[in-house]
């Protein structure tokens, strides 16, 4: 579905990825952690093509998006929905517009069409009946799943977040983990940037941790906690009593 190979990628005379190599498995959630300015959602621009690497190839779907531009470029780019950290609402539209706003861009649908389709988006996200509040009406999960159902609606096969959980309680955070989890039903490729271990735990089926651009170790959670690397064992202690589940861990 999506391969990152080799990818090597330099900002202001900064080496922001080194020689990442990455495979996302068709209808899995991938989780993308690490520490503050690992190069994390400088992965994601990757994949969405806001970013161009200096070496190296994106390939999604068997097409290597670096070499296209233009209408090619753009076609593979409507397979892909995103989800900003902050949102990125429009504050002056109501939630049904914000909801319907890239669907306008579809000439192919009729308004009726695009209504059912909201409608859906909003009922899977658990926001039916709020077709008419603005943003500032909604608390801050509320906005997170309207951000979800606005890249659910274009029906993507591909959706990226951006640290989906960041400054939301624990109760709108557990809503927002447990609607990505049911992104499966829909056949979605999920792929989640975060530094928050336990969000990245309940989640992923793949976890892939990113420290000073490059990829340290990637895998299931017991294949992580198997690295022997320092950095792995300090990054994870937090989620753990003590260090005896590592060595626990390594003998099974």
């Amino acid at each position: 579905m999506i391969e990152l190979e080799n990818i090597s990628l330099a900002l202001t005379g900064r080496t922001i990825l080194d020689d990442v190599s990455l495979f996302i498995e068709k209808g899995t959630t991938s989780v993308i952690l690490g520490p503050s300015g690992a190069g994390k959602s400088t992965i994601l621009k990757v994949i969405l093509g806001l970013l161009k690497p200096d070496k190296g190839s994106v390939i999604i779907e068997g097409r290597n998006i670096v070499d296209e531009n233009g209408n090619d470029a753009l076609d593979v780019r409507r397979k892909i929905g995103m989800v900003f950290q902050a949102n990125a609402l429009f504050d002056s539209l109501t939630v049904e517009q914000n909801a319907a706003y890239f669907l306008k861009e579809s000439r192919n649908k009729t308004p009726r069409e695009i209504n059912t389709i909201v409608e859906e988006v909003l009922s899977f996200v658990n926001l039916s009946g709020t077709n008419k509040l603005y943003p500032d009406q909604l608390s801050g999960g509320m906005k997170k799943r309207l951000a979800i159902a606005r890249a659910l609606a274009v029906d993507p096969k591909i959706i990226l977040f951006d640290e989906p959980t960041t400054g939301l309680d624990p109760i709108n955070t557990k809503a927002v983990l447990n609607l990505i989890k049911s992104l499966k039903s829909r056949g979605t490729t999920s792929v989640i940037v975060t530094h928050i271990l336990n969000d990245a735990i309940a989640i992923g089926d793949v976890l892939t941790v990113i420290n000073d651009g490059k990829v340290t170790a990637s895998g299931n959670l017991k294949d992580i906690l198997n690295t022997k690397d320092q950095f792995i064992k300090d990054f994870f202690y937090e989620v753990f009593e003590d260090a005896s589940f590592f060595v626990n861990n390594k003998k099974e």
